[in-house]
């Protein structure tokens, strides 16, 4: 997380994160939830001190798990400061969203307060955003709430970070990915609680009858009223699966009265797609991530969670399913990828998203002649082939082609010669943009920003469907279009050239700007790079055939 500057996050730092939240929901106990929770914010989000304060029953807040400091953790872990003192941190400092930052001009005056306090030795910042030793940063965590918001529910604890490892006060991506983290860690916490009630009263379940009618009611409650879905389904025989009982959790979350949701089992309403996940996952402790579908037609990402309710006689009677709405963390998700692919400005798909999208259509096996030619024109039977938008079909089998597939691989070929020989192959086209340089030098990067956005939008808008536009950096542009000729290829040159030279309004102002094409082919055989440096040498061919004064209209 140390690169928060950086208009992506890399793709390391992302995975390590979910890797966190995962380890987070699937704790054995409360205890190691919390632990986890601690231990997280040090080796996903890059403070060196983690505490977790968890509110008691009686309100105040306790020091439950701390992470980063052995010393500082055998001192204050367990000790407990006051709900009063702990409000008085919160409503003062500066709001960065839901998180609290008090600088240390003002946390002084926190010094003798009852919070358990740890202080790091450093040496006094240098500059204006360097993390000051009694610089404070807290991330409240809430309960979830009956309208989804962060802040909507019941406060559960606050965790309390010091010093990043960068030295800097974290900023807009490390505090978002803070508040993110605090977030899930307190549905991870609550549905610690829970899975803890719930596995108590199991317990009781499996005992004699007089302790299972004694328990009865304590289990109702807490399958009615729990925050997220729950449901409870048939096991074994004609009716295996099907929906027995759900609570108003559930019944809310799909959209469904709990008599309908008695119709249908969990493989009735879960998406396509998810089928082969739902069937993998066993009955006792199987957990999975899929979508369910909702009364509207629409689906919401769940993590199901699956128990035994056994009856000492006759054995394993029931399924309890624990359901729990992801959708949010499935959103931030996708958030969080589209920004490690994309680029910040335009929107368009970044450097290593482009070299990543050419790299998987190009394998290392170099082509030797016509026959591999063939392999790109034609699928080996009972091998999965791809169309232009990448999606997967079949050929049938016994349709008479006879060719080399290397690891179920299409080859991808390019035109012979300088001429249309017919061959439709994937056609790479370097955009590099003439007079840009002097806008950015006259108007200001202002105006030279407005232009790249306006540019990204009409390539965007002159290709087709399943082709790829995506910026390489500066005002360098790529197109990946697939199944085109020469001609083809040299049109579509043509016809983009053609939009950005149009005038584009930028601070107010008329600017033109020209752009020199090279067109590459990509073959298997070939890298990203030198698919790219093959187009990018042709680009410089095209702008040095052309004189300086056309090169840019107007």
């Amino acid at each position: 997380m140390e690169t928060e500057s950086e208009p992506y996050v890399r793709l390391a730092s992302l995975r390590q994160l979910h890797q966190v939240m995962a380890d987070m929901n699937t704790a054995r106990s409360l205890a190691d939830t919390l632990q986890t929770v601690a231990d997280g914010v040090v080796t996903a989000l890059g403070y060196e001190l983690a505490c977790v304060n968890l509110v008691r029953p009686d309100g105040d807040l306790v020091v439950a798990a701390f992470s980063g400091n052995p010393a500082a953790e055998a001192l204050i872990t367990g000790r407990v400061g006051s709900r009063a003192s702990w409000e008085r941190r919160l409503n003062m400092g500066e709001q960065w969203g839901d998180l609290v930052f008090i600088p240390h001009t003002e946390g002084w005056v926190l010094d003798d307060d009852d919070v358990p306090q740890w202080y790091t030795e450093g040496p006094a910042p240098r500059f204006e955003d360097e993390w000051h030793p009694s610089d404070r940063l807290f991330a409240p965590m809430y309960a979830p709430g009956a309208q989804g918001g962060p802040a909507s529910g019941e406060l559960i604890g606050v965790l309390s970070v010091d010093r990043p490892r960068n030295g800097r006060r974290p900023g807009a991506w490390g505090r978002e990915a803070l508040q993110m983290y605090a977030f899930q860690a307190a549905i991870a916490i609550s549905n610690a609680r829970l899975r803890s009630n719930m596995q108590r009263a199991l317990i009781r379940l499996e005992r004699e009858q007089q302790a299972l009618r004694a328990s009865e009611e304590s289990f109702r409650q807490a399958f009615e009223y729990a925050p997220s879905g729950m449901a409870i389904a048939e096991m074994g025989g004609d009716q295996h699966g099907r929906i027995l009982r759900t609570n108003d959790a559930l019944c809310r979350l799909l959209g469904r009265p709990a008599s309908a949701m008695r119709r249908y089992s969990f493989s009735d309403l879960v998406h396509p797609e998810d089928i082969g996940t739902l069937l993998r996952t066993s009955a006792e402790g199987g957990r999975a991530e899929l979508r369910l579908g909702r009364r509207d037609g629409t689906y919401v990402w769940v993590s199901l969670r699956n128990s035994v309710v056994a009856d000492a006689a006759d054995g394993p009677r029931f399924l309890l399913t624990h359901v729990e709405d992801i959708e949010e963390r499935k959103r931030r998700e996708l958030q969080l990828a589209h920004r490690a692919s994309h680029d910040s400005l335009t929107g368009l798909p970044n450097s290593a998203e482009l070299r990543s999208r050419l790299s998987a259509r190009l394998c290392q096996r170099p082509q030797s002649g016509p026959a591999d030619s063939h392999d790109a024109a034609h699928g080996h039977p009972g091998y999965d082939s791809y169309d232009q938008a990448g999606h997967a079909f079949d050929f049938p089998p016994g349709d008479g082609y006879e060719v080399d597939v290397y690891d179920h691989h299409v080859h991808t070929v390019a035109p012979a010669g300088d001429h249309d020989d017919g061959t439709k192959g994937l056609a790479v086209l370097f955009c590099d943009l003439d007079g840009f340089k002097s806008i950015n030098d006259r108007f200001g990067h202002n105006a030279g920003d407005a232009v790249l956005i306006e540019v990204a939008r009409r390539l965007s808008n002159g290709v087709r469907d399943g082709d790829t536009v995506a910026r390489l950096g500066g005002d360098e542009f790529v197109i990946l279009a697939d199944g085109l000729g020469r001609a083809d290829a040299q049109d579509l040159a043509v016809r983009l050239r053609n939009e950005i030279i149009q005038p584009i309004r930028a601070e107010g102002r008329a600017v033109r700007v020209g752009a020199s094409f090279g067109i590459g082919w990509a073959h298997c055989g070939m890298t990203a790079d030198e698919v790219l440096k093959s187009a990018d040498e042709r680009m410089y061919v095209e702008k040095r055939s052309r004189p300086k004064q056309h090169r840019r209209a107007g």
